[in-house]
């Protein structure tokens, strides 16, 4: 279950080691063959446990942000002071925005959808067929219906479908290249941190996935669950207790086996703002658990922890996830 540790605080000298390691690592990046700036950066990590954490740090951040550490650096000049807090917001924040390519992509959710949702809400639509979907958080969807098929496409996010029967119009479910088919069913279809997930409560859905590793299209039945690599297109399976599928209706997320990205970015249409992991090979690490979703900080936290993984809340804006 999803643990309630709380936020340690930074100390000052933490601050002020990890103001020193940015300048370091700005400076190495301005002049990277410089061997008087590699010099430095050696004996300045070599000092102690707390400044190569601090340096660790910097360098997670960095790697993320990539050049917008520089610029903004550089627009904090002749300034009295920058504070820990300001600069990462300002670096991960503009690297998650990749300079408003975030809110473009938002602003084209936005434009594609029939029905979406915000942070933390959950919202039921019902559909002109009589279909009713539950959308979870920061979630969109469009419809297409012709009088000889039912489609619906999930944009982004998770959703529930209670599916009206009717044998000879099929509905049909989307994600990225994912098809889910049925007559008359209830299932829950999801797509978080690469991963495309299908779970039945009741019923039958057929999937087909082109290019997964599957032997031509696969029927699910109640309680089966399976999911999809969208990078690598493996294939995971199991099964579950029917009235687990789409917990997160219930305020519970249930992980069997996943990726902490996608465990990760589930939880994180509950937190406002931004979630991100810093280091991606700690994201293709596997977690199972029940995660409560009243507190999501904590449910992320409780993700992290077996992992060595470390949850920083750094405005309610951004959140970053990086190992300790």
């Amino acid at each position: 279950m999803a643990g309630s540790g709380n936020m340690i605080e930074e100390t000052p000298r933490e601050d002020e080691l990890f103001e020193e390691a940015l300048d370091l690592i700005i400076r190495l990046q301005g002049d990277p063959s410089n061997p008087v700036a590699r010099e430095l950066v050696q004996r300045w990590r070599a000092r102690g446990p707390e400044y190569e954490a601090a340096w660790a740090e910097v360098a997670d951040i960095h790697g993320m942000a990539g050049k917008v550490l520089d610029d903004r650096r550089k627009a904090e000049q002749g300034k009295a002071a920058v504070t820990r807090r300001g600069v990462i917001i300002g670096a991960a924040g503009l690297a998650v925005l990749g300079g408003g390519a975030l809110f473009g992509r938002d602003m084209l959710i936005r434009s594609q959808a029939d029905y979406l949702t915000s942070t933390a809400e959950l919202r039921s639509v019902t559909l002109p067929d009589g279909t009713v979907v539950t959308l979870g958080p920061d979630s969109a969807v469009r419809s297409r219906f012709t009088p000889e098929r039912r489609r619906v496409e999930l944009i982004e996010g998770m959703a529930f479908f209670e599916v009206t029967k009717n044998a000879t119009r099929p509905f049909q479910a989307v994600v990225n290249n994912v098809t889910a088919t049925v007559l008359g069913t209830a299932f829950d279809l999801s797509r978080d941190g690469g991963v495309v997930s299908v779970g039945v409560d009741h019923g039958l859905v057929e999937i087909a996935a082109p290019d997964a590793a599957m032997d031509g299209n696969e029927r699910l039945a109640a309680g089966d669950w399976l999911s999809i690599d969208e990078r690598t297109r493996a294939v995971d399976r199991g099964r579950r207790d029917a009235g687990q599928v789409a917990s997160w209706r219930d305020g519970m997320i249930i992980a069997d086996g996943e990726t902490v990205a996608a465990v990760v970015a589930r939880i994180a249409r509950w937190q406002p703002g931004r979630v991100v992991i810093a280091d991606p090979a700690l994201g293709a690490r596997r977690i199972s658990g029940v995660f409560n979703l009243d507190r999501p900080v904590a449910a992320l936290e409780a993700v992290i922890h077996p992992h060595g993984g470390k949850v920083r809340q750094i405005s309610p804006w951004l959140t970053i996830i990086s190992p300790i």
